[in-house]
């Protein structure tokens, strides 16, 4: 009678470890599979540095990087993507410690930052449209408004995700789940702030100084 009523027991407990154990491959899974998507946008944005070093001085008598860019407004706008870098640092150990609220509030301003960041973006290209200096003039600013429309894509695409998480994490609390997504999620977004880094200085700064 013993050994039957163990029995069941230690299988449940068998079956317990398989569980964590397959929950864990998961979660090493989704991990991978998202540095894998990472190098692959880097490689993506590593061809579009690429083609801007290529044609960034084929201006075709049209204007030059020093007649169109406001180095104080991408000052500025660079100054707004760094900072929603370290406000989402600061809602890591609030998720990690299954914080929900301030989790929240970080996301939301680090929100609310990124959508002024596409704000200020969107202005620029629309000031530079209307000076007649719009992708089509040259060869330099189709490079330009590619590299840069396709960083401020993402960056577009990270806000949706922040959005997202806001709801979910309302609904569902500090699962490990959430907790995973916010991970991937703060990898994208630093990955986007190291790239725009690459931007300010390789596009704006040295375009304007040289």
């Amino acid at each position: 009678m013993t050994d039957h009523a163990l029995e069941p027991r230690g299988a449940a407990v068998t079956w317990h470890h398989v569980g964590d154990d397959a929950h864990d491959h998961g979660a090493n899974a989704t991990v991978l599979g998202f540095w894998i998507y990472l190098m692959s946008d880097a490689l993506i944005f590593a061809s579009l540095f690429a083609m801007f070093g290529v044609v960034s001085t084929a201006y075709a008598g049209g204007p030059v990087p020093r007649e169109i860019f406001d180095l104080p407004l991408v000052a500025l706008n660079t100054a707004l993507l760094l900072a929603s870098s370290i406000t989402f640092g600061q809602a890591i150990p609030h998720i990690e410690a299954g914080r929900v609220a301030p989790t929240r509030f970080w996301l939301a301003i680090t929100g609310l930052l990124g959508l002024a960041f596409v704000g200020v973006e969107l202005f620029e290209f629309s000031h530079l449209i209307a000076e007649g200096a719009g992708p089509q003039r040259s060869a330099f600013l189709s490079a330009f408004f590619t590299l840069v429309g396709t960083h401020g894509a993402h960056v577009t695409v990270g806000l949706i995700w922040i959005a997202t998480m806001l709801v979910q994490l309302g609904r569902h609390g500090p699962s490990g789940e959430m907790k995973r997504r916010i991970v991937c999620l703060s990898m994208f977004w630093h990955f986007l702030d190291i790239i725009w880094i690459g931007v300010f200085t390789f596009v704006y700064l040295y375009g304007v100084l040289r």
